[in-house]
């Protein structure tokens, strides 16, 4: 499955992206908002996680910016729920391409993904406090504050016990998703 936007390539991890993932992986910076990054994230993590993703055929996307073919962050959908019509997920991208609007790109793309194609009602998302642009993001697309899992995990990264603030998005409650377009390439 490839998703294009605009500037982007949403697909498979493959073991050729385990230097851009280790690049964007390897910074505190980014992964201490990951439940499940390490750091320092090594070239095995990296191995270990496209490993586990092709295996599985997840929907667990790597982000590539078209102009320069290269891997700058991921996307998942995960925890679904054909029967309930739910699923989970999140999003990270590397600290060098923050702040120009390819996260937000993604995060659309991820969401009428989940809802036109995979026909889901509902999404539900969660991110560390503090981590306020993650949450401005949700809220500018309708997702909503729900409440919080309290030490919920302990942060592979920093080490720290973590709450998880979690947000959802219904399908009918989407907003400002007409600015972003995306097409299925197979």
């Amino acid at each position: 499955m490839i998703i294009e936007t605009e500037r982007l390539i949403l697909r498979q991890w493959n073991l050729d992206d385990i230097d851009d993932l280790v690049e964007g992986l390897n910074n505190v910076n980014v992964s201490k908002w990951l439940a499940n990054a390490p750091y320092p994230y090594t070239i095995s993590d990296a191995k270990d996680f496209i490993n586990k993703t092709i295996e599985n055929n997840l929907y667990n996307f790597a982000i590539v910016l078209k102009s320069e073919d290269k891997v700058i962050g991921g996307v998942q959908i995960c925890n679904i729920s054909y029967a309930n019509g739910t699923a989970g997920g999140g999003i990270w991208l590397n600290e060098k391409y923050q702040g120009n609007g390819y996260g937000t790109e993604a995060f659309a793309a991820r969401i009428k993904f989940a809802f036109d194609i995979l026909k889901l009602r509902r999404l539900e998302n969660g991110y560390f406090k503090n981590n306020d642009r993650s949450h401005k993001m949700q809220l500018r697309f309708g997702y909503r504050d729900e409440g919080v899992r309290r030490q919920r995990f302990v942060s592979k990264a920093t080490g720290n016990i973590e709450d998880e603030y979690i947000t959802g998005l219904l399908k009918d409650e989407v907003k400002n998703l007409n600015d972003f377009e995306f097409k299925i390439i197979n």
